[in-house]
């Protein structure tokens, strides 16, 4: 029997999971909170990583717009704290309004819900602290789930489903920014409270809300990788390689196309809202395309078709930036470097980091058990030990 008794890339994936998890969750330990804050920062990009990585490299779906649905779920959670940290009804007024809306309102104009904006009534329901936590994956999962119905069940594909994400964001950024009496524009939403559970109020330098973090972090990546591990993901990946053949098949490859698209906005969404938990602030520039580009280039530096690759290489990419960002002539020429990384990575390194990886869990001369060969001629003699 020719045959190996364990397969070593399954091993080496498992250990490799198991070593990130451990140094994820044993990271308060060995870094003050400052630092702390900072990397719960990064983990959030590794979940955008992953989220990318499920859209582009295992659907086959370019996206250049998932900064908007990262933005989405940010504004969304951003709008719920904003009210707990500051509203017209510390000032006296029954409306339940941000600071901000008093100072665009007419002055001598009353605090009333009709008088200071018509667009108001859109904060109302955000009173609620779980309503804008689920929104901010419920309204990007949403969209997606629209436009993605939108693209796929006509079928188109490649470059154009770039072009139609990149120009969803080129529509809605500016609404954002126009929007000013209920988005506050370029300010964006900063002062905001923080998040809150059973009367606990998670500081963004707590150890504690690194862990609302990392813990839903590990969660996601598990979570996705079990998804393309199923029979759907298996169905997603053959319509990526040839969605001819699967339609042949029987198989409604824009329902799969739609489910994964909608998986990866919904988990942009979480990670937006996420973010805002770490950094008190939600801005425009979340959905800004730079933002979403650089997106890509943390897959395809990590490897677009690894999940955790691509996490590793968003951490791997942002951490980087911050330290490069302490040195004046580095932080100007950062995008340059950004842009030369990714130009590198696609000519030498095709699969990335986690391709790379790959090719020496085979290099090693471990795991591999070959057969003997037979000594009388028999088949079926066992594999040398």
């Amino acid at each position: 029997m020719n045959q190996r008794f364990f397969d070593r890339h399954r091993i080496a994936e498992i250990a490799v999971y198991l070593a990130f998890i451990a140094v994820v969750l044993a990271m308060p330990a060995f870094i003050d909170e400052f630092t702390l804050n900072r990397f719960s920062k990064y983990l959030v990009y590794g979940m955008l990583g992953i989220a990318i990585a499920l859209s582009w490299g295992y659907a086959g779906i370019l996206n250049l717009g998932q900064g908007l649905f990262f933005g989405l779920g940010a504004y969304m959670v951003a709008t719920s704290l904003k009210l707990q940290s500051y509203t017209s009804l510390q000032q006296g007024s029954d409306t339940p309004v941000p600071d901000f809306m008093l100072w665009n309102a007419q002055p001598g104009a009353p605090t009333d819900l009709c008088c200071i904006t018509d667009g108001s009534f859109l904060w109302l329901p955000f009173q609620a602290q779980w309503f804008g936590i689920a929104m901010a994956i419920v309204l990007p999962t949403l969209v997606a789930f629209l436009v993605g119905s939108a693209i796929f069940r006509l079928r188109i594909s490649g470059v154009y489903v770039a072009i139609i994400t990149l120009a969803l964001v080129l529509l809605v950024r500016p609404l954002i920014i126009e929007f000013q009496p209920v988005t506050n524009g370029f300010n964006g939403l900063t002062d905001l409270g923080w998040l809150t559970f059973g009367g606990f109020e998670f500081d963004p330098y707590l150890v504690e809300t690194y862990y609302v973090i990392a813990i839903p972090t590990v969660l996601v990546l598990l979570g996705a990788r079990w998804l393309v591990a199923t029979r759907a993901g298996l169905i997603l990946q053959a319509t990526r390689d040839d969605a001819n053949r699967a339609r042949y098949l029987g198989f409604s490859v824009a329902a799969y196309q739609v489910f994964f698209f909608s998986v990866s906005a919904a988990i942009a969404g979480f990670a937006g809202m996420l973010y805002v938990v770490a950094s008190e602030f939600a801005s425009p520039t979340f959905m800004d395309i730079a933002f979403s580009i650089s997106m890509l280039v943390w897959a395809a530096v990590g490897g677009r078709r690894s999940l955790l690759g691509a996490c590793i290489g968003a951490i791997l990419i942002n951490s980087i930036s911050a330290a490069a960002s302490e040195t004046e002539m580095l932080q100007e020429a950062w995008k340059a470097i950004l842009g030369l990384i990714f130009i590198l990575g696609v000519l030498f390194l095709p699969r990335g980091l986690a391709g790379l990886g790959h090719d020496f869990i085979e290099w090693l001369p471990l795991g591999r058990r070959g057969a003997t060969r037979p000594q009388n001629g028999n088949a079926g003699s066992e594999p040398a030990e």
